[in-house]
Parts: structure tokens; sequence; C-alpha cells
């Protein structure tokens, strides 16, 4: 019989030290768990939220009035140039497998914080790479019929930070993959994966809590004609062509802004900081003063990357 906490701090379970308290938790550490656990949350009337490992999400500072079910199933194993990985696996420790295996093909999520399970329901990616990359196939559990799928890289429908889990929340959770690498040099891939760290040191504001890139990069295509010529000397592939988001918050003259505890990374204008405190409703004020600079000065309106939960 599994055991469910009652009244649990969602501030400790997210990168963001933000958070009201859950109404119900539970931790599942195998299939059995995340069956056991969503009957209960059925039987209970309880709407269900999945958590992973917090890092790109925004908890409400009501909480959550319901269920948070964090995947914790941790299983790694390799077979020949395939990664058998449970979705509660976080990414350091998966690269740190793959260097151990000199396996090759994850370098470009050196410094990613967070589970597999939530880099595949959003497709994480930086540095010309993207998850979707890596992936042979991955296994879902099925809320409604409480079965367990296998679904091939194509059927997971990868796009932008997005998938078919992401597109179906609430009814699909991540339950683990398998990655498709290939033999490289241990070391060259050490380095290749520190170098991504020290970048990430570098150029990112971690010495505060934050939840990475708040707003996605802004797809070429979609961008005002009208404004194109003020930005055409800044587009990267990411996979394709984009406008760093960070670039337009900075025109916009909104690096540093505050609302409450929360800010505008000068540093990395695409983070949002909390300096200490900061509560869900600061960030969201400081959310939609950044959408009003950025639309004032270029005609673009941001899409939010950050998942925020009420």
């Amino acid at each position: 019989m599994i055991k469910i906490q009652k009244n649990v701090p969602l501030s400790k379970h997210s990168n963001y030290k933000i958070g009201g308290q859950a109404r119900y938790f539970f931790e599942a550490k195998s299939i059995k768990d995340l069956k056991e656990a969503v009957v209960w949350a059925r039987e209970n009337k309880q709407k269900i939220f999945i958590l992973g490992g917090g890092t790109n999400l925004l908890f409400s500072d009501a909480g959550f009035k319901g269920l948070v079910l964090k995947i914790d199933i941790q299983h790694l194993t390799a077979n020949g140039l395939r990664i058998r990985v449970g979705a509660g696996v976080l990414m350091p420790d998966l690269l740190k497998f793959a260097i151990k295996q000199s396996f090759s093909g994850l370098e470009w999520a050196g410094g990613l914080p967070g589970t597999l399970g939530g880099a595949i329901r959003g497709n994480a990616g930086a540095f010309r790479g993207e998850i979707k990359d890596n992936i042979e196939s991955v296994e879902s559990f099925n809320i409604q019929t409480l079965k367990v799928k296998t679904y091939s890289d194509k059927s997971c429908q990868f796009g932008y930070r997005t998938s078919f889990f992401k597109k179906k929340d609430g009814e699909f959770i991540v339950t683990g993959a398998v990655l498709k690498l290939k033999k490289g040099n241990p070391k060259a891939i050490k380095f290749a994966i520190q170098d991504k760290i020290d970048f990430r040191r570098a150029k990112h504001p971690l010495e505060y809590p934050n939840t990475g890139s708040t707003f996605k990069n802004v797809d070429v295509k979609k961008f005002p004609k009208a404004s194109l010529v003020q930005v055409r000397h800044v587009i990267k592939p990411d996979p394709f062509p984009v406008i760093p988001t960070a670039y337009l918050i900075s025109e916009a003259g909104l690096k540093g802004l505050k609302r409450g505890k929360a800010m505008v990374s000068p540093k990395h204008p695409n983070f949002i900081v909390n300096l200490g405190g900061a509560k869900a409703s600061h960030v969201k004020a400081v959310i939609k003063a950044v959408k009003a600079g950025v639309k004032r000065k270029f005609g673009i309106t941001l899409e939010v990357e950050v998942q925020i939960v009420s």
C-alpha cells in the first residue's frame, strides 16, 4: 500500500524555490507505484500534476489542490550502443554514465538540469542539439487505461520544445526511454560536456534560483517583417533560424526589471531570477511586463517556455 504525503511545500521541489503546498504528494519509483497512485487519485477525486526535476516550472503561491506525483523511476543500463533510462534519472547522472560507457551524442546536454522525463516532454535542447536526436523509443503510462505503451521516435511528435506527451498533458506520463548513441573517446566526450557546463556557469545567473530560459526563442518566420531588419544580425540556428529572446529583452531596455523579489537577470535577460523570497506573483508580474515591453519594441508576442502550475 502506497503512502501519500500531505501538505508538502512545493518550494522544496522547485529550482525556483517558489510555491505553496501540495495537498497530497507521492514519489513513484516504479510502474506499480505509479498505477497505485493514479488509482488512489481517481478514487479520491483528486486531480494530478506530474513532477520531474522541477527545473522548468513555476508553482502557484496557493500550491496545488490535488496530488503532485513525482516520477522517480531510476533504472539506467547499457546494451550495445543503446541506453535504457528511467524517466526520473537526472540529466547530469545520465551524462556521467555516458562518459563512463564512452557513449557520444549527448554532449550538447552538458549542464542541462532536470530529469530525462522532463527533457523528453519538452524536447529539451541546447547548443544545436535536442533530446529527440537521441531517442529511439519512449515508454509512457496512460493515466486513463493504466497501461504502458512504447512509442517510436516518430510517434513522439517532437517539435520545438514540445512533444506528443506535452500536447497530451494529463493523459500520458513518460516513464522511460531507449537512447541511441555512438562510441567515442571518453576524454573528448568529458571535455565537450564540461565545455558546455563552463559556458552556462559563465553566461547564466546560476547564483540565483531560476528555471532557465523563461521564454522560447522566436522563429524567424513568425517575426514581424517590419522589425526583422533590426534583428537580422543576431539570427542563429536553434536548431532552425531563431532570434534570441535574450537579445529582444535587452534591446527593449528590460534588463534588471524587478517586481517584488523577482528580476530580469542583467547577466542573461531571458532568465527571471529569484533574488530571495520571491513569490509566484512577482515572477508572473515580471513575465507580463517583459511581454508588454518586447511587444511595444518589436511587435512580437513572446511565448512562455516555463510551465506555470496553478
